[in-house]
């Protein structure tokens, strides 16, 4: 098969790597790609937003199969174009309709959602601009800690836990004013639940589905889990707290009924679906959905993952999931990733990265770089993701650390921390 992987993240470099490991995959194409899918296939200039040039890409080249890495051409439709095209319907497209990529394109919409079909989530309310008032009355009414989220996509950055009632109105009216642009027009206010996050991976077709190695990940900036959000500071696989009992209720009570959803709504569904679940009292609340794999998770997922993933995706589309086998490698797995100084505020790029040569023991994924002169640049905030194999997740978590140490640019920073609350 001829394939066309759309992104340029730590997420679509692992997905190269798992792809390039499958017999299916005759030719690999990455859109844009950075420094390290550039080993593993051929990077195209191309952006995935540009639904025109990526299907011309796909005629020329003759492409079988396009998967979509990043939220942002889901959101906007990119499966819809396909199928609404003579020419490239037949192209396998992994990844949701725009209906369903709702899920992850409007928290106000996965609310609901989630609330009609009794999909254990936090209370909630939601605000515009023309309802502030009434916003700022509810946030004066409700207990704190409380959390605010931009209604539209924010690049992962759209989340705030205010722990005052006045430090919850001054970002409520930031956010309304335009503080995550667009995506914060519409604020959902959201009771806040005090449990341990986790994340369930599943590759699915609307009705077949199965379930990926589990990790969780570290978000924030600061070691102990402090300071603003980021995309991804780190993850590890498996988590150990996450056992059959929790997962049997995460599929009875979060996954099947999600899927039920998502058919009874006519949102066709061929891809991965993220569930961002937070354990309380030992039962799992959704705290978001995302229509893609995560990042960094997928860093620490695929390695896990003993499948062909080519054989994966094009069995979610031809409704055959049922006859696939997958395993997950006894192992853990952790990602440590490698910022940019400044990072997830105003950051420079263009640095040169030195020492990916001496990595041993652990594979670097490559998140924010690109090419330029035969250097290794930073091209990101995210830069690199370190990910190790370990008996434990301490032991991955040490491997990844110690090849930290080797890989250098300007300003690198990053956490020593992953898996501290485990």
């Amino acid at each position: 098969m001829k394939i066309l992987l759309l992104g340029s993240g730590g997420r679509e470099h692992a997905f190269a790597w798992k792809m390039k490991q499958s017999p299916l995959c005759e030719a690999l194409y990455i859109a844009p790609g950075n420094a390290g899918t550039a080993g593993l296939g051929t990077n195209v200039p191309l952006h995935p937003n540009d639904f025109e040039a990526v299907g011309a890409f796909a005629l020329k080249e003759a492409i079988d199969m396009v998967v979509v890495g990043p939220e942002e051409p889901l959101v906007r439709g990119i499966y819809d174009h396909f199928k609404a095209d003579e020419q490239l319907k037949g192209i396998h497209v992994i990844g949701p309709s725009e209906k369903g990529a709702q899920l992850e394109g409007s928290k106000a919409f996965a609310k609901k959602f989630m609330m009609e079909r009794d999909i254990p989530t936090a209370a909630y309310a939601e605000f515009t601009q023309e309802t502030l008032e009434a916003g700022l009355a509810y946030i004066d009414q409700h207990a704190t800690p409380i959390v605010l989220k931009a209604d539209g996509l924010a690049a992962g950055k759209g989340v705030l836990i205010c722990q005052t009632a006045e430090e919850a109105k001054d970002e409520f009216r930031a956010m309304l004013s335009g503080k995550f642009g667009a995506a914060s027009a519409r604020v959902v206010v959201e009771e806040f639940l005090d449990g341990i996050e986790f994340s369930v991976f599943v590759i699915t077709n609307g009705k077949q589905y199965k379930i990926l190695p589990v990790a969780k990940d570290y978000k924030r900036i600061g070691e102990g889990d402090t300071g603003l959000n980021t995309g991804g500071m780190g993850s590890v696989s498996p988590v150990p707290f996450v056992d059959e009992n929790l997962m049997r209720k995460v599929e009875n009570w979060i996954i099947s009924p999600t899927l039920t959803g998502l058919r009874e709504i006519g949102a066709p569904y061929v891809g991965f679906i993220f569930f961002g679940l937070i354990r309380v009292d030992n039962n799992p609340y959704v705290i978001e959905y995302n229509c893609r794999m995560g990042d960094p998770e997928t860093e620490v997922v695929l390695p896990r993952l003993q499948a062909d993933l080519v054989e994966l995706m094009l069995a979610a589309d031809t409704s055959t999931l049922d006859e696939v086998q997958l395993a997950e490698d006894p192992r853990a797995a952790a990602t440590v990733i490698l910022v940019s100084g400044g990072y997830p505020e105003d950051y420079e790029k263009g640095k040169t990265i030195t020492g990916l040569g001496e990595v041993e023991g652990s594979i670097a994924f490559h998140a924010g770089t690109r090419l330029e002169d035969g250097l290794v640049k930073t091209n990101g905030g995210r830069v690199i993701a370190l990910t190790s194999y370990g008996a434990d997740f301490k032991a991955a978590v040490a491997a990844s650390l110690k090849n930290a140490e080797k890989v250098q640019f300007e300003g690198k920073y990053y956490r020593k921390d992953i898996g501290f609350d485990l």
